[in-house]
């Protein structure tokens, strides 16, 4: 066998090197195909995102509403009677501990909204609306 000089060992390696490496168009054109999918993708997400706490922000509404029409059949409260939210559906009269209540947690808005429980009869709103 013959003894390769250096300089035919560095002219293979620079071949061998000069393929598996990618050019800098290359690099550009695959930056540029994830810039497209990311600028297409990204408002989806967004909307989807702001759907998420929409939906989020009625079912709170729905678990306050239906505690307070629990509160009202237990202690026979009437239409237009206010209630104190949170406390009286966290730890109605007659409770000692929190949780005891209608409401196991106090509902918080996704979008860090303040939900308003409103007068029995009526539907609670949140400040932000329901985000939807």
């Amino acid at each position: 066998m013959r003894k390769q000089s250096a300089g035919v060992r560095r002219k293979i390696m620079k071949q061998i090197l000069r393929y598996r490496a990618f050019t800098l168009l290359e690099v550009v054109i695959v930056l540029a195909i994830i810039a497209i999918l990311v600028a297409i993708a990204a408002p989806t997400w967004l909307r989807q995102r702001e759907n998420a706490r929409g939906v989020a922000c009625q079912e709170n509404l729905a678990k306050i509403s239906h505690a307070k029409e629990q509160y009202a059949m237990e202690f026979h409260i009437s239409n237009g009677s206010t209630i104190v939210y949170p406390d009286d559906l966290i730890s109605p009269p007659g409770t000692t501990q929190v949780g005891e209540g209608y409401l196991k947690v106090v509902p918080q808005c996704p979008a860090n909204g303040v939900y308003s429980a409103n007068p029995i009869g009526t539907d609670p709103t949140c400040s932000i609306g329901t985000l939807n």
